[in-house]
């Protein structure tokens, strides 16, 4: 009997799960998207999803992956730009997906593999800010307390909105902080 259907390739099916459940998740949030519905807008049977993956969190988890690997891409666009021009963009990318940000630190709080998610992302965008500070010429010990005022300053645009003239403002003052730390120390 011919098949109606070609096979498909295991990480293609596994990339249209993802597809599905990162629309579901920024659209709907990750409550209301359930494993069924996200099955369904997949084109696959419930059961399937678990062939793919261990649960709904590793279904997060690849959708962050899948968001991370976008905005990585992203990203090259604009290093050729200022550094208060590329931390604008970090926190438009992240309010872009706000349903995603508020997703990951509720979840955080119960799943290991969430926060362990969530570190890794907190490690490599303190890393790329941390080697900016270092070019800058940031005296060392002042280093680690800049990188944690600006995840302060990233995530408190995040959660209080402002216009763009005022996070211009905002992360200018951080960087001209940095900057007169280093010529302090010259």
């Amino acid at each position: 009997m011919p098949r109606n259907r070609r096979p498909q390739d295991r990480e293609e099916k596994r990339a249209e799960i993802v597809v599905a459940a990162r629309r579901l998740f920024v659209e709907q949030g990750y409550d209301a998207a359930s494993m069924t519905r996200i099955a369904r807008d997949a084109g696959v049977v419930s059961n399937t999803l678990y062939w793919y993956f261990q649960d709904k969190d590793a279904v997060l988890i690849a959708v962050l992956d899948a968001v991370l690997a976008d905005s990585m891409a992203s990203y090259s666009e604009v290093l050729g730009s200022g550094l208060a021009d590329r931390l604008l963009w970090l926190v438009e990318e992240l309010e872009q997906l706000g349903r995603l940000v508020s997703t990951v630190h509720t979840r955080a709080e119960e799943s290991a593999s969430i926060k362990e998610w969530h570190e890794q992302f907190h490690a490599l965008a303190e890393g790329l800010f941390r080697a900016e500070l270092i070019e800058l010429a940031v005296p060392a010990d002042d280093v680690d307390p800049l990188v944690t005022i600006g995840v302060f300053v990233v995530e408190g645009l995040l959660t209080h909105p402002t216009d763009q003239a005022q996070r211009r403002a905002v992360i200018e003052t951080l960087l001209n902080s940095a900057r007169g730390l280093a010529a302090a120390a010259d």
